[in-house]
């Protein structure tokens, strides 16, 4: 059976000030509605993603601002930063784990930037909503195996798919320079290599 998550519950202290947080970041609003004086329920949803967050008034018994590393998945963690600045989110700077393997909980064992490799699934940035409720930013362009089957490749949105096609690009461009002319079944290649990267298997050569 699949259990597939759906929604994740953020306790806040001021409804429509979280409102207008999570809207200004450009998260779409689903749903505000309010049964009774002491019941009410919005939804957000982050772009692209297929969960979505609620809070409201008498929807958790978590204390407002007890949620913790609430994750969200970018495929360029720079631009994600400067899209929240814009947004006015005050995001942390960009970093990785001392550790090299995702983070520690808290500020510890943060190191400064990107991970050097620019591996996938290494490089981090942190925000809080006005509550105090804790997000992470972890960036992956490539998925490691077994992660996503290959049969149902997807993309959440036009801009998830421009993206993919601009590392498709240059990485074709590479395999080009490689073979040392151009290659005429390049559309074939950019799909092969776009599900492999999703996938998380053997790229084409």
């Amino acid at each position: 059976m699949d259990m597939k998550l759906e929604v994740v519950v953020v306790p806040v202290s001021d409804v429509d000030r979280a409102k207008d947080f999570y809207t200004a970041l450009g998260w779409r609003l689903d749903a505000d509605i309010t049964p009774d004086a002491q019941f009410r329920v919005v939804q957000v949803t982050p772009p692209g993603s297929p969960a979505s967050v609620i809070f409201g008034t008498s929807v958790t018994e978590q204390a407002p601002g007890s949620a913790r590393g609430l994750h969200l998945v970018v495929d360029d963690i720079e631009a994600a930063h400067d899209e929240l600045t814009l947004r006015g989110a005050e995001p942390s700077d960009v970093f990785h784990d001392a550790g090299g393997v995702f983070h520690h909980g808290g500020t510890e064992s943060r190191e400064p930037g990107p991970e050097p490799k620019r591996s996938s699934y290494g490089s981090f940035l942190s925000f809080s909503d006005p509550d105090g409720n804790g997000w992470l930013l972890q960036e992956i362009t490539t998925r490691l195996p077994g992660r996503l089957d290959p049969a149902t490749t997807g993309f959440a949105s036009a801009d998830d798919l421009a993206s993919a096609l601009r590392r498709a690009a240059t990485a074709h461009g590479e395999h080009e320079a490689r073979i040392g002319a151009e290659d005429p079944n390049w559309p074939d290649w950019y799909a092969r290599y776009m599900v492999s990267e999703q996938a998380g298997t053997e790229p084409p050569s």
